[in-house]
């Protein structure tokens, strides 16, 4: 049986989508997320949990919590009930759920009493809201649909779209190994999340997010006891280009710079008991994954 993990873990996560959209805003329009100050595209730590749970349950058949579940009338099943199913033990949802080991939640527990309570789990894994490497450019689609506006029409409907032509986001994670003794975060557990962003993402074809590529997983393992961690790995990283940001389209317009990544990995490298990272066949890297004080691994997903 796999332990709960003693060991922080630090992620870097990279992948790009092509003439897609990667997380609508339902506020605006669903167009991409985009920074106005800085013309990046955003976008939400929620989407890549979604990602990681609906691969789990339908890849590899895992229990997830969170999910929508409908009813014999088509209703979607709320929190309330989604417990129930679980006899309102919190202990069973650790145990079967994999996600609330992974990012927490928040469990209502019916107690037939006058008022109901709830516990309250911390996600073991955090990531921040993911952003591009680059300014993106946002771009506004109008088509026809295939079926007329209304009965006995000839018109046809119109089918309207905010897409990005190219965006290349990362997203930085932290596995923090006290908060997993509450949850019971198990390493066997961190391999079905690398293996949920990466192959996640593949998977994820819909016709908003189709052509979705994983580029870049790095995951930095510290030695135990070691209960602090480098930060922000996505800002030590950077595209060159001889192209305007807002001109890119593929892997093939950039390299991904790497040195200032390397070089903070190597600063804290007595604290760092490996780091282990795949790379996506079209991503060009300046310099290769190599340190005389860092233990480089690959790893097969």
């Amino acid at each position: 049986m796999s332990e709960i993990i003693k060991n922080r873990r630090e992620y870097l996560f990279l992948y790009d989508v092509s003439f897609a959209n990667p997380n609508g805003d339902p506020n605006d329009e669903n167009k991409p997320r985009i920074d106005e100050e800085t013309g990046k595209n955003i976008v939400t730590d929620v989407r890549l949990k979604r990602t990681i749970r609906d691969y789990l349950k339908d890849f590899e058949g895992l229990e997830i919590f969170v999910r929508e579940i409908a009813d014999e009338n088509g209703k979607i099943q709320d929190a309330k009930a989604r417990a129930k199913d679980f006899e309102n033990n919190p202990e069973k949802i650790l145990n079967e759920c994999i996600d609330v080991r992974l990012f927490g939640g928040t469990i209502p527990i019916t107690t037939g009493k006058n008022k109901d309570s709830s516990i309250t789990y911390t996600g073991a894994v955090q990531f921040n809201m993911g952003q591009s490497l680059h300014r993106v450019k946002l771009e506004y689609i109008k088509g026809t649909g295939a079926f007329a506006s209304t009965a006995g029409k000839e018109q046809k409907t119109f089918r309207e779209e905010w897409i990005l032509p190219y965006s290349l986001i990362a997203f930085h994670g932290v596995a923090n190994e006290n908060a997993a003794k509450t949850t019971k975060l198990t390493d066997t557990d961190l391999e079905y999340l690398k293996k949920g962003m990466w192959e996640g993402t593949k998977n994820l074809i819909t016709r908003s997010k189709n052509e979705q590529i994983p580029r870049l997983l790095i995951e930095v393992i510290y030695k135990n006891e070691v209960h602090s961690h480098i930060g922000e790995l996505h800002r030590y990283i950077k595209l060159e280009s001889e192209k305007a940001d807002e001109e890119l389209r593929s892997t093939d317009d950039f390299i991904l710079n790497i040195d200032e990544l390397i070089y903070a990995l190597e600063e804290e490298a007595d604290k760092i008991e490996k780091v282990l990272y795949k790379i996506d066949r079209n991503l060009r890297l300046n310099k290769d994954f190599s340190s005389e004080k860092i233990n480089f691994e690959k790893i097969e997903i």
